[in-house]
């Protein structure tokens, strides 16, 4: 019989500012690290690039993204997948929540 794990609480995770104005709860499984964003109105996410492939899910708000010189309104219930290793930057342009899977796990958000 298998043993499953114990469920995870956002409420009763420590929250880390990874860049200026992006507030995160990170949760990582063997293959996979999941990021809650509480993202502040106006805040930018700088251009970079890594090599997870990335699912931004936007909970609440807006957010501007750009991406490989294309830019997106993207609005909640928007669900974009960011292939590893291109360039993307955004901005929020109201608070947002965001919700991003990464694959494979992002040790540098442990």
């Amino acid at each position: 019989m298998t043993t499953c794990p114990t469920p995870i609480k956002l409420t009763e995770l420590d929250e880390r500012e990874i860049v200026k104005g992006f507030f995160g709860k990170m949760i990582h499984s063997a293959t996979m690290t999941m990021a809650y964003w509480t993202v502040e109105k106006d805040a930018i996410l700088p251009e970079h690039q890594h090599p997870h492939e990335q699912v931004l899910n936007l909970l609440e708000g807006e957010f501007q993204l750009q991406l490989d010189g294309q830019t997106y309104h993207l609005m909640p219930g928007s669900v974009f997948v960011i292939p590893g290793g291109v360039p993307h930057s955004g901005q929020a342009i109201t608070q947002c929540r965001i919700l991003d899977v990464f694959q494979p796990t992002r040790d540098d958000y442990r």
